[in-house]
């Protein structure tokens, strides 16, 4: 049998989804319209209670690296104007929801949300409780940008009661930073931990990249050691993804200053064992908390999701998506509002729902993303206890080559990803998946 490293490098170049949704983005299509988003948004059962998700696709600067839907600017004036139509949808999606909804979840990403000022941010958070209810210990959670965070900013957060933030930290090394245009001494990210906690926003988490340009197993273990110092609730440690194709302000990062294979790998190792090393739980296959966050006793109890924020403690089957380029979902199906600021402020101006593309979800799809959502999240599945739950017969998935490889055993009609290889998890996953043959050249490669 091979060894670890070698099926890890062997298997890992194989492009997979990240799986957080199925099916994925790339199978969305124009035929799921405003209109049909409607229709969906109509039949909720009021009962049940939703999450909801604003993006506010704004930075003060652009990082290199990023691959999110954002634009930079320094001005005030493209922030005023994108949240006047923010709130415009939002009263307009508020209108067709069959009356004043319960809200579990609550998440403001980007970009930066946190590019709001404080009376920004006291106006959308007004309108928000204006048209729903949160439920009691309903999570409210934003991004922050550690370089452009007062105490301002974090006094604006607490009074209007978000309970955690999002710090992107990404890497502590001075030559990484400057290779991805991210300038972020320790002193800045302490900075507004400290001003976080002393608003009273207690819960922070704190995201973090390898197979960044320059970037080392020693430098990107010394950025998680780093991290941790911090003593935030949770981490996210992600493989960084070159796709200037996709995203034309990554030429400006070097392809000869990119980390290999075999070294993303020992970065991706050296940052797992200093995290582990700090007390933190793995959780999925990126995540870590600490043992007493709500996100590992989700994962004890057999209560964690997944979804487009990553894993999750909210239990919520319908997220309400507000914002350019917002992703959003309902028991039937996926929406993406249009990416364009142009064209999503044109539709909520007009009055129109400013869906760009999604897809309905067919009782295979549910069943298959059942599957695929426990081995991402659990590292095990019995294929024919979820089929069950949907009626349906169990999908068949080729996994003997994984299996003889070590990365995987079934046993009992159980399949289980060996801890070894957790990375591998989206393949195993893949091997689920209806749709991969027509979508596998878009995603990213699986280490």
């Amino acid at each position: 049998m091979a060894s670890r490293i070698t099926n890890l490098l062997s298997y890992g170049q194989q492009r997979s989804p990240r799986y957080t949704s199925y099916p994925t983005a790339p199978h969305f299509h124009e035929g799921v319209t405003g209109a049909v988003y409607g229709d969906w948004l109509d039949t909720l059962d009021r009962g049940k209670p939703i999450s909801l998700y604003l993006h506010v696709p704004y930075c003060k600067s652009l990082c290199w690296y990023c691959g999110c839907n954002t634009r930079a600017t320094t001005q005030d004036g493209p922030i005023e104007a994108y949240l006047k139509v923010l709130l415009k949808e939002l009263a307009l999606v508020a209108d067709r929801l069959p009356g004043r909804m319960r809200v579990s979840h609550l998440a403001l990403g980007g970009g930066t949300p946190a590019i709001l000022n404080p009376d920004q941010m006291d106006r959308l958070m007004a309108a928000i409780y204006d048209r729903f209810e949160f439920e009691e210990g309903a999570e409210r959670a934003i991004e922050i940008d550690p370089c452009h965070f007062s105490k301002d900013d974090a006094q604006a957060l607490a009074r209007n009661g978000f309970t955690r933030a999002s710090t992107g930290v990404q890497s502590f090394d001075p030559a990484v930073q400057r290779a991805i245009n991210r300038i972020q001494p320790y002193e800045v990210v302490e900075a507004s931990f400290n001003r976080l906690r002393e608003a009273g926003v207690m819960k922070i988490n704190a995201d973090l990249l390898y197979g960044l340009p320059l970037q080392t197993a020693d430098s990107a273990r010394a950025s998680a050691e780093a991290a941790a110092a911090l003593n935030p609730d949770r981490l996210a440690v992600f493989g960084y993804a070159h796709v200037p194709h996709m995203k034309s302000h990554q030429r400006l990062i070097k392809d000869e200053a990119l980390p290999g294979a075999k070294a993303r790998l020992a970065q991706a190792d050296a940052m797992e064992h200093a995290l582990i090393e700090c007390g933190y739980a793995l959780i999925g296959i990126d995540h870590y908390a600490r043992p007493d966050d709500p996100m590992a006793q989700a994962l004890e109890n057999g209560t964690l999701r997944r979804n487009f924020q990553g894993y999750t403690t909210d239990k919520a089957d319908t997220l309400i998506a507000l914002g350019a380029s917002a992703i959003g979902r309902t028991p039937h199906g996926y929406v993406q509002n249009r990416s364009d600021v142009r064209s999503w402020m044109q539709d909520v101006e007009a009055g129109r729902l400013p869906v760009g593309k999604g897809v309905e979800v067919t009782r295979e799809d549910a069943m298959r993303a059942a599957i695929i959502e426990q081995v991402m999240t659990y590292l095990r599945v019995d294929p024919e206890a979820v089929a069950a739950l949907y009626d349906r017969p169990a999908p068949q998935a080729d996994l003997d080559d994984l299996v003889r490889s070590g990365v995987v055993s079934v046993e009992g009609g159980v399949i289980t990803v060996n801890p070894a290889y957790r990375p591998l998890a989206r393949l195993v996953a893949a091997a689920f998946d209806g749709y991969l043959a027509t979508g596998a050249a878009r995603h990213s490669v699986s280490v």
